[in-house]
């Protein structure tokens, strides 16, 4: 598959085309993230490209991805919470100043991280951290991809 679908994420989504979708959700699909610096970083993508921000939703469709994002957050929070005993916790943001669609980010932090960089937001991460190959989305992720994924699947029961 190419990597076409990283410029239309939502579109390729909808169409079963893009590979980080780990579940379709109520208003939206959890994916799991392109670089993994932070293992189990995620992200839940609106199901409609035309909504820009949290507030185009309609108030039920809104109510439903804020549902969704909370429960990838705990699906994150599970999955790597029993895979890595240096687990903290998760950071959830809906930012929108770089990709015009709406979206959730679930950053799980780590005690293991730098200590200058623990207790400040992720995106102060150098730029070479997000960029850097070893990082990558890749098959090595497929246990954490499928734990998030069961997780993902409990909190539906």
């Amino acid at each position: 598959m190419t990597e076409e679908w990283r410029e239309d994420r939502i579109g390729s989504a909808l169409r079963g085309e893009n590979p980080t979708v780990l579940r379709r959700l109520d208003a939206g699909f959890a994916v799991i993230g392109d670089i993994q610096f932070l293992p189990g970083y995620a992200v839940l993508l609106a199901d409609d490209p035309a909504v820009g921000r949290l507030s185009d939703l309609p108030k039920a469709r809104r109510l439903s991805f804020l549902d969704g994002m909370d429960r990838l957050g705990e699906a994150v929070e599970r999955a790597c919470g029993r895979l890595d005993t240096g687990f903290r916790r998760v950071n959830l943001e809906i930012l929108g100043n770089t990709d015009g669609f709406l979206h959730a980010h679930v950053w799980p932090r780590y005690e293991w991280e730098p200590a200058d960089l623990v207790g400040l937001p992720v995106w102060l991460y150098p730029q070479e951290t997000w960029r850097d190959d070893r990082h990558a989305l890749g098959p090595r992720h497929d246990g954490l991809r499928a734990a998030i994924g069961e997780e993902l699947d409990r909190l539906a029961e």
